[in-house]
């Protein structure tokens, strides 16, 4: 089992010509059971290939031209044109589309995910690499070329939610290192505006016979990790949480952000000492170290069974 892909998954890339696009293409067919990309999207450009997959002009020629459902988008095209290509997707009937595109204004995202709410559909990202299911296939850039994801990514009973792309693989890889697979890693994007959070991909998780533990990856700033803590007591879920959280150092340094838009601090609540404390409180275990994350999903593991 996975959340969000299995291996009939179908998917198209849009803005496929591009630099970046033509690569995540390749990785994507070469790995796992090989995705069925069945079409790209680039205006202009109809009648090309890219690896041997179709362009077309439109999102509704490359849906005619499958002659089923497309399940996926992957979208790629510049910040200025990404809500366009968002929303033309979901007047396709697209119902999973991940956004790589960084710096987009927030206005066009919380406009592309209302609009994705109203259609039951879902967005992962933007600022994300995407999601894996290993060892089955891969959407997006997430593991970088498909043999590089296959050392790296190996099937088990975690999953993994990341608001950092690389560290979706970084702490995957750490997890396949100590003997622990993962069932799907999700890199969910580390902009102050994502179309899922931890808490929204949770119940999916929940619902997953083979996932029997969650990691995360976090970091200051926003709100994601309160509601998660809130979510979890809420819901007295079955799954034992271990979560990593990055930039503890930016509680002495207010005002400061590193690297995603996400993790600007606006208040004592935003900070990782609030919500490492938030999280202890709702039963998920800290990890001081990246290297201490295998051991302590063992010991949670070890835990759930004993109970």
């Amino acid at each position: 089992m996975s959340i969000l892909l299995t291996e009939d998954t179908t998917f198209i890339v849009q803005g496929i010509t591009g630099r970046e696009a033509v690569n995540l293409t390749r990785e994507c067919l070469d790995y796992g059971k090989g995705a069925k990309v069945v079409g790209g999207v680039t205006p202009g450009r109809k009648g090309r290939d890219v690896h041997g997959v179709p362009v077309f002009d439109t999102v509704e020629q490359a849906v005619e031209h499958h002659g089923a459902q497309v399940n996926g988008s992957v979208v790629t095209v510049p910040p200025a044109f990404t809500k366009d290509a968002v929303f033309e997707a979901l007047e396709h009937g697209i119902e999973l589309i991940v956004i790589v595109t960084e710096r987009i204004p927030r206005r066009d995202v919380a406009q592309m995910v209302e609009l994705a709410d109203a259609k039951n559909a879902r967005i992962i990202g933007p600022n994300c690499l995407g999601v894996i299911v290993p060892d089955v296939i891969k959407m997006g850039g997430i593991g970088g070329p498909a043999q590089d994801a296959a050392k790296a990514y190996t099937p088990g009973p975690v999953g993994v939610m990341s608001r950092s792309g690389g560290m979706t693989t970084e702490i995957s890889s750490t997890l396949t290192a100590a003997g622990l697979g993962q069932s799907t890693a999700v890199s969910i994007g580390g902009d102050a505006i994502i179309g899922s959070t931890y808490t929204e991909l949770m119940p999916l998780f929940e619902a997953d016979e083979q996932t029997q533990a969650i990691v995360i990856y976090t970091e200051p700033g926003g709100r994601m990790e309160a509601d998660l803590s809130r979510w979890v007591t809420e819901n007295k879920s079955r799954l034992p949480i271990v979560a990593f959280m990055a930039g503890k150092f930016m509680d002495e340094m207010p005002g400061m952000s590193f690297g995603h838009a996400g993790t600007i601090v606006e208040g004592k609540a935003d900070t990782a000492a609030e919500k490492i404390e938030r999280l202890r409180e709702a039963g998920i275990t800290v990890a001081e170290e990246i290297a201490e994350i295998p051991g302590l999903v063992k010991e949670r593991l070890g835990q759930a069974v004993a109970s």
